[in-house]
């Protein structure tokens, strides 16, 4: 047996196995327009698929701007954490393509009208690769600058958005909205309130529910939203019901977000850390945050990790966690085009 260092890269015999083509999962998309916020007619839009490296295929909405000449910048935007891309990051790709970019909302893995099973699960690095085979779609279009893509992450996807930042060189810039540490929040609560007995009880309550669920051949789902917060609930979760229950952000194929989590989802993001390699990122990260957002820390913790000039961090004044998910007043969308045409 011969060993090699070099990185020469070499073709794989793979001899007597049968099949290696990915096979395409055939979706059914919703053709009618039913996002939470109406067309503009300064864009084009449709329905696109593509397939990520696990086999899975995506379901994106792709906006252009109407008029536009030669090849356009692209940006990939998903979230909030459990959203569908009929919400949020539908609205932020629009306003986008708006303002010159070619633009995909997409639903990750397990969500939405994308394709996975089980439902209503995650996983950081089929999350990962989901943004990854959104560039890739991105940097193959005919109208699409490859050499100029960048990505867009709202709440828990803005951590997933530094997390992809820190390994795909093709994105040259990264804008991570009122973002959450999907990782640190799960293993350690909000604001970091378990400490390791408590770890070690969630730990205990997770491998239960999955020898439960092994025997029985279903499972159970956790954490959705009231209709309505009860008086004494800390205001994010009053921020949360007024956005997702309400008709300024509801809608039925956002699961997660109402009805709940599948309870043993947790573990994929219990033991370990989005960020290991953030002080790596050599492109462009710009970290948006409201001031008066209970998830604040989140970035300010993530722009300490983060090294070189090409970092910033803009709170927002007076606003909440979800005042940057539709809040077009607060949103700052001049901010958002300024710093992907200087660094895409």
């Amino acid at each position: 047996m011969t060993t090699s260092n070099s990185n020469e890269t070499k073709a794989i015999n793979y001899g007597a196995m049968k099949d290696m083509t990915i096979h395409i999962e055939p979706l059914t998309l919703t053709e009618e327009w039913d996002k939470v916020f109406p067309l503009s007619d300064e864009v084009n839009h449709k329905k696109v698929t593509f397939v990520n490296h696990f086999g899975i295929t995506l379901a994106a909405d792709l906006y252009e701007p109407k008029a536009y000449s030669g090849k356009l910048p692209g940006i990939a935007v998903c979230g909030p954490f459990g959203a569908v891309k009929e919400q949020s990051s539908g609205l932020h790709a629009q306003e986008m393509a708006k303002r010159g970019f070619l633009a995909i909302a997409f639903d990750p893995s397990f969500t939405g009208e994308s394709g996975g099973y089980p439902r209503a699960f995650n996983s950081p690095d089929i999350n990962v690769e989901d943004y990854q085979a959104a560039v890739d779609f991105l940097s193959t279009q005919d109208n699409a600058d490859p050499e100029k893509i960048g990505i867009i992450g709202i709440c828990g996807w803005g951590g997933m958005a530094v997390q992809v930042a820190a390994l795909d060189t093709r994105i040259k810039a990264t804008a991570a909205m009122t973002m959450y540490d999907m990782s640190r929040n799960t293993a350690l609560g909000y604001f970091d309130s378990i400490d390791e007995n408590g770890r070690y009880e969630a730990r205990t309550a997770y491998n239960k529910q999955r020898t439960e669920e092994y025997k029985t051949g279903t499972y159970a789902l956790v954490g959705g939203l009231p209709k309505e917060a009860p008086e004494e609930a800390p205001q994010f979760l009053k921020d949360y019901v007024a956005y997702y229950m309400r008709e300024r952000g509801y809608h039925p194929r956002s699961i997660n977000s109402t009805t709940g989590w599948a309870v043993t989802a947790s573990g994929s993001l219990m033991n370990m850390r989005l960020f290991e390699y953030a002080p790596e990122i050599r492109s462009a990260v710009l970290l948006v945050h409201g001031e008066n957002a209970h998830s604040l820390m989140y970035s300010r913790e993530a722009y300490k990790l983060l090294k070189g000039d090409n970092k910033e961090l803009m709170v927002i004044p007076g606003a909440n966690h979800t005042d940057l998910y539709d809040r077009m007043d607060i949103i700052p969308f001049d901010k958002l085009e300024q710093f992907f045409k200087e660094n895409l």
